[in-house]
């Protein structure tokens, strides 16, 4: 039997209840770029459970340690768990990128996981801390048995399930705009838990779309407090050339 064909839904176009506004959970997120911990513990969560089968190929591990604060020799023990076909370790300087290769990819998967560097761009925070928050169990779903709450029909299987722990949705009828009933999820019930309670499970989801968010534009925070310098020094600009032009023109008023 061929392998099942596990299609990655983080970079395909969201379907069936987002479509409908009916997308469970939907709770807004702001990422605190002054919080470089809450990055580095995202960072960690991303190398663990998400660089298996996702590069990040647009970054490099010692910029990351850089941007973060971590030094070389912090990355090297703590975020670098990949070698090269000789069998030696990563270097710091390198990309980060997964050792999978495209073959084995497509004849595992069917297909091959996309890169995530630009994934927060793509989808948004918000979809992204939802996503990762709204799998649940359903049996109907031959092979991966499991769903989700945003992305409906999800073909990306729960690598955070081990923390999470298993969960069943709580349905309600509601009507569309045109009067027609369908059931939603209004809620999640956890029937096995997982090694982190739900408050600890939605900090670790956060920490890893803040640094998802980071990867997708390292240079962000450095160019608003740019523009912010900027728009000082030009309105402090604008008072003296309005000064200057009052001497200039006092003798002729």
């Amino acid at each position: 039997m061929k392998t099942l064909i596990i299609v990655i839904g983080l970079l395909l176009p969201a379907l069936g209840w987002s479509a409908g506004g009916n997308t469970y959970p939907d709770d807004e997120i702001v990422i605190d770029w002054d919080d470089k911990l809450s990055m580095q513990r995202g960072a960690r969560t991303f190398v663990n459970y998400c660089m298996s089968c996702h590069s990040a190929a647009y970054s490099r591990f010692n910029r990351v340690g850089q941007d973060l604060g971590i030094s070389d020799e912090m990355v090297l023990e703590n975020l670098i768990f990949t070698t090269d076909i000789n069998g030696h370790k990563t270097k710091v300087g390198e990309l980060m990128k997964t050792t999978m290769t495209d073959e084995y990819a497509e004849q595992a998967f069917g297909t091959v996981p996309p890169d995530l560097s630009l994934i927060a761009r793509s989808r948004g925070v918000k979809w992204l801390y939802n996503y990762l928050r709204g799998f649940y169990v359903d049996e109907s779903r031959a092979g991966l048995g499991m769903n989700n709450g945003v992305f409906d029909n999800v073909g990306m299987p729960h690598v955070l399930v081990e923390l999470q722990g298993y969960q069943i949705p709580k349905m309600k009828t509601r009507k569309d705009s045109n009067g027609d009933a369908h059931e939603v999820i209004v809620g999640f019930e956890i029937i096995k838990p997982g090694t982190m309670t739900r408050s600890e499970y939605d900090q670790t989801v956060y920490d890893l779309v803040a640094f998802l968010d980071y990867l997708g534009e390292p240079y962000k925070q450095t160019r608003k407090n740019v523009g912010t310098g900027v728009i000082i020094f030009l309105l402090a600009f604008l008072i003296l050339t309005y000064l200057l032009k009052k001497e200039y023109w006092k003798d002729i008023h």
